[in-house]
């Protein structure tokens, strides 16, 4: 088998398809994620362990190749030309080979390519803060964030400084300077980058992904001292990622957090994709907006009332799950019964139609 060629098949049936997700392993025909749902490539056969071979040979550099053998799992990215990007993740599974390939477009969509509120493009205009987007895994923070710093890049003059595992959407550079460093290949691991950070000049980060409470630490402190901060987060609402980040740290810490957090926040954008009535996927979200009614609930550790500010917020722009739901229901964009089983609450929407 000519692996490179098979992989590059399977990688435009993805591209082509408007695929998300290409699923490798050993013992079955290769996978394609559509719209969220899952399709087998029939006409290539299950994969043998020495095809899986193959497959890492094409996808992984030497280095990473060593790591993954002796870990058992790696992540990593593979440049698939004009086709785009994938983001990949190696493992092993009841002792064989699989892997899952993400797909990362070339082209860098914006927010209304999107279908994300154009209040997002207030938070490309911040100069300081900390601003994050979460969600569960697959439903779109890194391209909303892609879709941010790219607005950055073309509006402003800044250092634009990516940390990333793997680095996922490449940018040209337009107004702004941008560097992206990607982990293992140009640094150690985030808090290393992060510590070095502040000798690079730099304006604005991404980071891929907070881990840990060193990292969320230097995040906090970078946002405090000038730097305008973006990251993620695996929580499901901005309430839950206050309360994550908090309970990171020993309760002895936990106050000089809160402190740090009320002050330097500036938002956080909650996401997910639901299913549309016509095919493909669409954005649901909430939005906290940082005022200074929600600085004083974090400051007290009172997170549990934030909720209740967003769904009186809209005044402010502040955007509730619920009435993002509810508005693609009434545009016949989604169902009802779609609406009931994404929302955080289902009785109150309820109430709500």
């Amino acid at each position: 088998m000519d692996y490179s060629k098979t992989l590059a098949e399977l990688m435009s049936v993805v591209v082509k398809e408007g695929g998300s997700d290409l699923h490798i392993s050993e013992g079955r025909q290769p996978v394609i994620r559509v719209a969220g749902v899952l399709t087998t490539i029939s006409r290539i056969p299950a994969l043998s362990n020495k095809d899986m071979f193959g497959v890492i040979d094409v996808l992984l550099t030497k280095v990473n190749r060593e790591i993954f053998l002796s870990t058992k799992e790696i992540d990593f990215s593979y440049d698939f030309g004009d086709g785009g990007r994938f983001r990949g993740n190696a493992f092993f599974q009841q002792g064989k080979m699989s892997m899952v390939l993400r797909l990362i477009p070339k082209k860098i969509r914006m927010f209304k390519e999107l279908n994300l509120p154009p209040i997002l493009e207030q938070f490309a205009k911040k100069e300081q803060g900390f601003f994050l987007v979460v969600g569960p895994v697959g439903q779109g923070k890194t391209t909303t964030l892609a879709a941010i710093l790219e607005t950055i890049n073309q509006d402003r003059a800044e250092h634009i400084l990516t940390i990333e595992d793997p680095i996922e959407y490449v940018y040209e550079p337009k107004m702004s300077i941008i560097d992206q460093r990607e982990i293992r290949m140009d640094t150690a691991d985030f808090a290393t980058a992060m510590r070095s950070m502040f000798r690079e000049d730099i304006n604005v980060v991404l980071i891929g992904e907070m881990r840990g409470p060193e990292t969320i630490a230097t995040a906090v402190t970078a946002a405090e001292t000038g730097h305008y901060v973006l990251s993620t987060l695996h929580t499901n609402t901005a309430s839950q990622t206050i309360d994550r980040i908090i309970d990171s740290f020993p309760p002895g810490q936990q106050g000089q957090i809160r402190s740090q957090l009320a002050g330097s926040l500036t938002g956080i954008f909650s996401q997910r994709l639901v299913p549309m009535i016509s095919g493909g996927l669409i954005p649901v979200y909430e939005l906290l907006i940082n005022n200074s009614a929600v600085s004083n609930l974090i400051r007290e550790g009172r997170i549990h009332e934030i909720n209740s500010v967003i769904e009186t917020g809209m005044a402010e722009g502040m955007i509730d799950m619920n009435r993002s739901l509810i508005e693609l229901v009434r545009d016949g964009k989604i169902t009802f019964e779609t609406a009931m089983r994404y929302s955080p609450t289902p009785k109150i929407l309820e109430k709500m139609m």
